[in-house]
């Protein structure tokens, strides 16, 4: 377990300082994009090392695992940002209600429907949104068209009036990446929206560069993770 925590401090500083050296190289405060990293199939304790560091922004991708670690882990450490980034299905909004302060993949008017009526159920519940644009079109990933995402954005203000406060891609796995930061940023400048959340372990400090204020990093932080999860919820990482 302290070998753990090592590899983690270490882990998550030269993330910290890769972040710094985008930033610099874009003329930005490093303090302006927010490092999440990204705990799927990460142990409570291992999570419990990098919240002891005094790091606050997580990001969890799976409905379940992110309950069940979570309720307890907000509980023991104030100040706990909690990003859900994965795919949402409707019938899964009620178990993150209260829990999730940032959802970075709304993508469809029914799910912006669903969070909007547990916001009235639970009005202290005002999770701040991003808009998941698919820039690839690809069929297979989650995520609005680029040509539909302006009314879409309009629609989730103006008819839900949720908190939309940017905008989310995930890049083809054989794309250039720039050319997509390039293509979210556009978006969210013809809209008025601040950020961008965009960039992972291998491609972050590039879209710093492309203006990211949110980055999600998992594996350069806690390593490669292998997971077997069950009823009980058993996770090996």
């Amino acid at each position: 377990m302290q070998e753990d925590f090592f590899k983690v401090k270490d882990s998550v500083r030269q993330a910290e300082l890769k972040k710094q050296q985008a930033a610099g190289v874009s003329r930005r405060q490093a303090g302006a994009v927010h490092l999440i990293a990204v705990s799927k199939y990460v142990s409570e304790e291992k999570i419990a090392s990098l919240l002891d560091l005094g790091h606050r922004d997580f990001g969890e991708s799976r409905v379940q695992e992110c309950c069940q670690k979570w309720r307890s882990l907000k509980q023991r450490y104030q100040g706990v940002t909690l990003h859900f980034v994965g795919p949402l299905q409707t019938n899964k909004v009620k178990h993150l209600s209260h829990l999730v302060d940032v959802i970075h993949t709304v993508d469809r008017e029914s799910l912006a429907q669903k969070i909007r009526r547990y916001m009235d159920a639970h009005n202290t519940w005002n999770p701040q949104c991003f808009v998941q644009v698919n820039t690839g079109s690809e069929s297979q990933k989650s995520g609005v068209l680029p040509k539909q995402a302006d009314d879409f954005i309009a629609v989730c203000r103006q008819k839900y009036h949720l908190n939309v406060v940017g905008l989310m891609c995930i890049p083809p796995i054989d794309a250039q990446p720039a050319l997509h930061f390039a293509l979210l940023r556009k978006i969210a400048h013809r809209n008025a929206l601040e950020n961008l959340s965009m960039g992972m372990s291998a491609t972050y400090p590039l879209a710093i560069q492309f203006d990211a204020t949110h980055v999600r990093v998992g594996s350069a932080i806690f390593g490669a993770r292998k997971s077997r999860i069950n009823e009980d919820f058993l996770i090996y990482s």
